[in-house]
């Protein structure tokens, strides 16, 4: 049975989440408080060791990620709840970390908790939450670390490190500057919305490229692109014209 406490100052609105989780998931998930503020949400994780919380974000006095300045460990997963702050989503999604915008339903809140079951397995809580922080003082997504879901667990990436990205059925690999190829359980889709658009073009339906490696454009045989570690990939035809316009206006970033 896993257990979990809600922190929301909206009252209502944690008693709903407490609801569907009662009503849908009771077999599985045990709400075992309901806090209105951090303070009080830091309170009762300290005396129920919750594996999982439910964090709003938008909180008077302290928002939702405060409670991260109450711990050097994190021995629990969180699951943001929030409609606000978009900035934040970002940080949220590339650290790997689930979030709900509300009103909370429970299809979607179904795929939540399956995704925290499998997050389980993972043994670097600590350091995707440390990613989240990192990020969120970063603010521009193209500096910000991503957290890549292996087979193990999460590889932590600088996005800007990735050179592409290699369609593999339902995984995809991932090819980085400094040469490694990581191997991620997850589709190239999957990826693709993940990565900022305005650093990562998808140029065929295997590959995803960033454009701050693209060295060459070719146009003979067929359209290719020849990056700056030497490999050739094909552009879709549908894609070409589309990609020739990106890669015009784009402006290049610093390398990490």
């Amino acid at each position: 049975m896993i257990t979990c406490i809600i922190i929301d100052d909206e009252r209502r609105a944690g008693e709903a989440l407490g609801k569907i989780l009662e009503r849908y998931f009771n077999e599985k998930i045990r709400v075992v408080f309901l806090a209105d503020s951090v303070k009080e949400g830091v309170a009762a994780i300290h005396k129920h060791n919750p594996e999982l919380v439910f964090l709003d974000i938008e909180m008077p006095v302290e928002n939702g990620f405060a409670l991260f300045d109450y711990f050097t460990k994190y021995p629990f997963e969180v699951i943001f709840t929030t409609a606000y702050q978009q900035y934040a989503i970002e940080a949220i999604k590339y650290a790997a970390l689930d979030y709900l915008l509300k009103p909370v339903t429970f299809i979607e809140l179904r795929e939540t908790l399956k995704r925290f079951e499998e997050k389980q397995q993972a043994k670097n809580r600590q350091e995707r939450i440390e990613t989240l922080l990192s990020n969120l003082n970063v603010g521009d997504p193209i500096k910000c670390k991503l957290a890549l879901p292996t087979m193990y667990g999460y590889q932590m990436e600088n996005i800007n490190n990735i050179v592409y990205c290699e369609a593999d059925q339902n995984y995809t690999n991932i090819h980085m500057a400094s040469g490694e190829k990581i191997l991620v359980a997850r589709t190239l889709k999957y990826v693709e919305e993940l990565l900022p658009d305005e650093l990562f073009f998808r140029i065929h339906k295997s590959f995803l490229v960033n454009l701050n490696y693209v060295k060459k454009y070719l146009k003979t045989d067929g359209h290719q692109v020849i990056l700056e570690d030497n490999t050739i990939l094909d552009i879709a035809n549908r894609r070409n014209e589309e990609f020739v316009q990106a890669l015009t206006q784009y402006k290049p970033v610093p390398k990490n």
